[in-house]
């Protein structure tokens, strides 16, 4: 089969493609022939930054062609969708059957993987925030796959203001027909702040202006892999509080809000209220194309790989 793999730290330019056997599914695992995969901010800084080799997470959607032992509720011919931990860049990938789902008969793979990662992240930190009726928010990364259904959730939860923060005018209409109010520059002086609630999936530099356009009671949800520091005083003055959220506590420690909240998103997206958006599909063999799209933020929704 064929295989995306790292080396060494540099950038896309270091991915390369090798031909290796395909993998077996152990005890809990699915085996799954991919058809659709999902880039990932978080992975393609690890090829940046990693000093060593990378091998590949990602979100995977296809069919099962094998079970593991002990595994239940999958058999083979299913269509399934997952997060795959190591070596998802394949033809093949081996899933956790326990961080899997099945993918409804009127969705399509691409769709899968534009849709469940991501609404996870968006539905997970959108709660975290724990947004009253309308209640203001702000979303950085607006145009990135996890920020475009934050926007779409905060609609649908009853948000009141659903602005946008984006790094450039040339994602302003896409972003407003995703549901966005008012679209504001990552540039701009105040982010037309206040804002009840700051989901910020960036981090980084823009995490002290993300706080500053906090309200008085104000939370912020931090849920990018940028970093970043905050200074308490800009908390207090505000008497506001913020928030880490990641995915993986949710799928591991508590699975049945996990499995709950993946429902809810295949309910809202069969009744249309979710739209993932997928930027463009691009050939597995062409990973190192797919990795410069996400670094240079130019993408407008999910990546999606295609073996």
């Amino acid at each position: 089969m064929l295989r995306i793999r790292h080396e060494v730290n540099g950038g896309p330019e270091v991915l390369f493609a090798e031909h290796v056997d395909r993998p077996v599914a152990g005890p809990g695992e699915l085996l799954v022939r991919a058809e659709a995969i999902g880039v990932t901010l978080p992975t393609v800084r690890k090829v940046r930054d990693d000093d060593g080799p990378v091998s590949f997470g990602g979100e995977v959607a296809g069919e099962v062609v094998a079970t593991g032992p002990g595994v239940s509720g999958f058999a083979v011919g299913d269509r399934v969708t997952g997060l795959c931990f190591t070596d998802a860049y394949a033809e093949f990938a081996v899933l956790g059957a326990a961080l899997a789902s099945h993918v409804p008969d009127a969705a399509s793979a691409v769709q899968a993987v534009a849709l469940l990662r991501s609404g996870l992240v968006a539905r997970g930190a959108y709660g975290a925030a724990r947004v009253e009726p309308g209640e203001s928010v702000l979303v950085t990364a607006a145009a990135g796959a996890v920020g475009g259904l934050a926007l779409q959730y905060a609609r649908a939860a009853g948000a009141g203001r659903v602005v946008a923060a984006v790094s450039s005018a040339d994602k302003a209409g896409f972003v407003r027909g995703l549901g966005a109010d008012r679209v504001v520059l990552y540039e701009d002086a105040d982010w037309g702040a206040p804002y009840d609630v700051v989901l910020d999936g960036v981090g980084g530099d823009l995490l002290a202006p993300a706080v500053r356009a906090l309200a008085t009671g104000g939370r912020i949800v931090a849920y990018g892999s940028g970093g970043g520091t905050v200074e308490a005083y800009e908390l207090l003055v505000r008497g506001a509080s913020m928030i880490g959220f990641q995915m993986r506590a949710i799928a591991f420690g508590k699975p049945e809000l996990h499995d709950r909240w993946r429902r809810e998103l295949w309910e809202l997206h069969a009744a249309g209220t979710l739209r993932p958006a997928v930027h463009e599909e691009i050939p597995l063999a062409e990973a190192a194309r797919a990795h410069a799209v996400i670094e240079a933020r130019r993408n407008l929704g999910k990546v999606v790989l295609v073996p």
